[in-house]
């Protein structure tokens, strides 16, 4: 895995590059299921407009269920699907044929705390190595200090009360 932490801003983003394994073996094979309909452990593939070239770019996610919404948590930090999506707001996400368009509104960091329990006591399995050790039981205030590297989406039908907050 390699990790970088700066930004063309100068401020410091967290992002990690899936390591070979996941990069040639895993996530594809992953999306190869979801692409057929055959969901992984909740997997879906995203679809999101890229922010410079205008084209449709997709990964595969884990959406979270969490106290009646759904949401997106960023594992390895600020991806190209986040900055993507901080852009378009919009997104599809996948499941064989069946496709659902979502607004996404990106939480604020003292909002997530409760959503990455919730994500890494449902995956931490899978997802605990890009989370420094923290795991689900740990305290609010060792999640409230990494929340600021874990951008969170919280999704809702376009045009739904949700999707305006």
């Amino acid at each position: 895995m390699q990790s970088s932490t700066t930004s063309s801003s100068g401020g410091a983003v967290r992002y990690v590059q899936a390591d070979w394994l996941s990069a040639h073996i895993f996530n594809p094979l992953v999306r190869t299921f979801t692409g057929w309909g055959i969901s992984l452990y909740g997997s879906r593939i995203l679809a999101v407009r890229g922010r410079a070239s205008g084209q449709v770019r997709t990964t595969v996610v884990n959406p979270l269920d969490h106290a009646g919404a759904r949401y997106l948590v960023a594992p390895r930090g600020t991806t190209q699907w986040v900055r993507n999506l901080r852009v378009s707001q919009t997104a599809e996400l996948r499941l064989g044929r069946h496709r659902e368009t979502v607004h996404a509104t990106e939480l604020a960091d003292a909002d997530k705390i409760q959503v990455l329990r919730a994500y890494l006591r449902r995956w931490r399995w899978e997802v605990g190595q890009f989370f420094q050790g923290v795991g689900p039981d740990a305290p609010d205030s060792e999640l409230a200090r990494i929340a600021p590297e874990y951008p969170v989406f919280r999704l809702a039908p376009p045009g739904s009360p949700r999707a305006a907050r």
